[in-house]
């Protein structure tokens, strides 16, 4: 990595915080992208302070012109399922996740300069605080031996920053019960610790606003996908990222793709601990990965399927509470007890993964092919069977199996560590209207949570600024701000208002797409 000691480096090539006046209102697709090297970096830096020494001194009665305020704006990021391999994969062997349409979605408000304050407000989990940025340990974050800088790879939390939060982590929420208060402070700290490794004490008083069409707690990536919204939120205000827009070529969206995803795995570091990073890759880039991790000492390998098709999917939450630990003791505890017949299991489920992939990646697949969607869906149907066989599926899930089985609407499979969670249907093209709407009632009375959702969409999008049309008479569209943010009712409230659309993405956001 690494490790310049000149803050001014950022500052001057990046307009961090918005101190640089010429970039202030410029839209993310017109900023300076930040492909030069450390070394043109400093020359520039240098040729910028000669200039300014040269320019004619400033009169005394001449009036400073004002730096415009950022426009408010918004980015979004989806979360994940996976589709194939799961416990197979935690032996070495491949898996698949894609990103599905549920989305967390942050408006970003900048305050006037009178302000010191940072907010986080996350009113779906009632979570509401706010910092003063002149009290944050910036000094600490800012050591030449500490600092880090938005084109660095951070594997690991340093120790003795994570020490100089807990005083401003500590008072978050404090009062509240063990288990609500542990995940705000888990979210405070994937929050205050990019903000202080990306920023800088001269950072623009504003109010980070989430909310999140994913149920939290299922296996659905949505720490992952907060995370993701951060950090393209602060590389955004520090003008370190290109685009997205259109024309960008694919390299360059490649690029701001890996600096996103690199900053989201930070947080996932802040909240899990030792993320496997797949989450947050599936939903900084969107559509799919094939993920494989032989060495635990090491991160996964990680191919993006970037054909991977957009499908129709039933996502249903059985709501039944479930320990990734515990189903994943089970399989162990089965392969101690049947080394043989547990291992062809394993091996199994990889090639359930392999022939998916081989077809997905094959020069002749066609998504729109009868007999391609046939054979993903027999797949996971396939994969299903062996993880029941391994021990980790669960009353609801197969009544949930049972209910989509008898209607004939398509192929179901649980999804993530099974016991409960969620399960998955593939739906069939031709699958009557009528028969659907049965079956989703039969759920609802059953309890079970239903979601109708796409596979295999966009990564992480951009609304700047935080404007769409949702045919209103406002000229150039409504504005998105915090009190109708705020007062968006449920996942179908937030979709109505910001949602960025199904197939058809609303006008307004854009995404990079490799």
């Amino acid at each position: 990595m690494a490790l310049a000691s000149e803050m001014n480096h950022l500052n001057m090539v990046n307009g961090v915080n918005g101190q640089n006046t010429s970039v202030k209102n410029r839209s993310p697709e017109q900023s300076p992208s930040s492909k030069h090297d450390a070394s043109k970096t400093t020359n520039e830096s240098r040729r910028d302070s000669t200039d300014s020494d040269m320019a004619a001194p400033r009169s005394s009665l001449e009036r400073k012109n004002s730096s415009p305020m950022m426009p408010a704006f918004m980015v979004s990021a989806p979360g994940k399922v996976i589709v194939y391999g799961e416990h197979a994969v935690v032996y070495g062997k491949p898996a698949i996740a894609a990103a599905i349409s549920l989305r967390s979605y942050l408006l970003v408000t900048s305050l006037s300069k009178s302000r010191r304050t940072v907010t986080l407000r996350f009113p779906d989990i009632s979570l509401s605080h706010t910092w003063n940025i002149d009290d944050l340990p910036w000094s600490v974050f800012a050591k030449p031996s500490k600092k880090r800088f938005y084109y660095d790879l951070v594997t690991s939390l340093d120790p003795d920053l994570v020490e100089a939060m807990k005083p401003h982590i500590s008072t978050v929420s404090s009062k509240l019960p063990d288990e609500k208060r542990k995940i705000h402070q888990s979210a405070a700290s994937a929050f205050l610790y990019l903000l202080l490794s990306l920023g800088s004490p001269n950072l623009s008083a504003s109010i980070y606003t989430l909310r999140s069409t994913l149920p939290i707690g299922a296996g659905l990536g949505s720490s992952a996908s907060i995370s993701v919204c951060l950090s393209v939120a602060l590389l955004l205000q520090i003008r370190a990222l290109a685009g997205p827009h259109p024309d960008q070529p694919g390299d360059e969206a490649e690029l701001q793709i890996e600096r996103i995803n690199r900053w989201a795995f930070v947080g996932e570091l802040c909240i899990h601990g030792n993320p496997s990073g797949v989450d947050n890759t599936v939903s900084a880039g969107g559509k799919a990965v094939l993920f494989k991790r032989e060495d635990y000492q090491r991160p996964p390998a990680v191919v993006p399927l970037r054909r991977f098709p957009e499908l129709p999917l039933l996502l249903v939450d059985t709501r039944q509470a479930r320990s990734t630990a515990t189903e994943v003791a089970k399989v162990g505890a089965l392969r101690e007890a049947h080394p043989l017949v547990t291992e062809m299991m394993l091996e199994s489920i990889a090639k359930v993964t392999e022939s998916a992939h081989q077809l997905i990646t094959s020069s002749e697949f066609d998504q729109d092919d009868a007999d391609s969607l046939q054979h993903l869906g027999e797949l996971i149907r396939i994969n299903h069977g062996l993880l029941v066989s391994l021990g980790v599926s669960h009353p609801k899930l197969e009544r949930i199996r049972e209910l989509t089985d008898h209607a004939e609407i398509g192929w179901t499979k649980l999804t993530g560590a099974g016991g409960g969670g969620c399960a998955i249907t593939m739906l069939k093209p031709s699958i009557q209207s009528s028969t659907l709407r049965k079956l989703k009632d039969q759920l609802d009375v059953e309890g079970f949570e239903r979601y109708e959702i796409t596979l295999g969409g966009d990564g992480v999008g951009v609304l700047w600024p935080a404007v769409l049309k949702n045919g209103t008479d406002e000229e150039g569209g409504e504005e998105i701000d915090q009190e109708k943010f705020l007062n968006a009712v449920g996942n179908d409230g937030v979709e109505r208002l910001v949602g960025v659309g199904g197939e058809e993405k609303r006008e307004g956001w854009k995404f990079w797409r490799p």
